[in-house]
């Protein structure tokens, strides 16, 4: 994924926020969200609504984001460098409206949903 991942490096809008996502989430709109962290990492701390694909199997899972490859994709990690990568590499794929959540999971615990464990 590293050499995908430079090639659109400087995309204006390969990053989301929390809040922003919290609002999709909270008025039901159509995207998926996606946890790209290891399910270690899941066990501690998740977002209810986030699908657990850990970022070395998308790669060998991407055709189960096919159905959705028109829609927003959101990407989650802890922090939000993972993330970026993977949303990087969607794009590469094809997914052009995928995205990285700014702050990850670590972020949405502090100014989201304070309920969710930090790591």
């Amino acid at each position: 994924m590293n050499e995908a991942s430079n090639a659109n490096a400087g995309a204006n809008d390969l990053e989301t926020t929390c809040e922003a996502v919290s609002a999709k989430l909270d008025a039901g709109e159509a995207f998926v969200l996606i946890d790209c962290r290891e399910p270690d990492e899941h066990a501690v701390a998740s977002v209810a609504a986030a699908r657990l694909i850990p970022m070395g199997e998308i790669p060998a899972r991407l055709e189960t984001l096919e159905p959705h490859r028109e829609q927003s994709i959101v990407v989650m990690c802890h922090h939000g460098m993972r993330s970026a990568q993977v949303a990087v590499w969607l794009r590469g794929q094809g997914f052009a409206k995928a995205q990285s959540m700014a702050g990850g999971i670590d972020l949405w615990s502090q100014a989201i949903d304070p309920s969710v464990p930090r790591y």
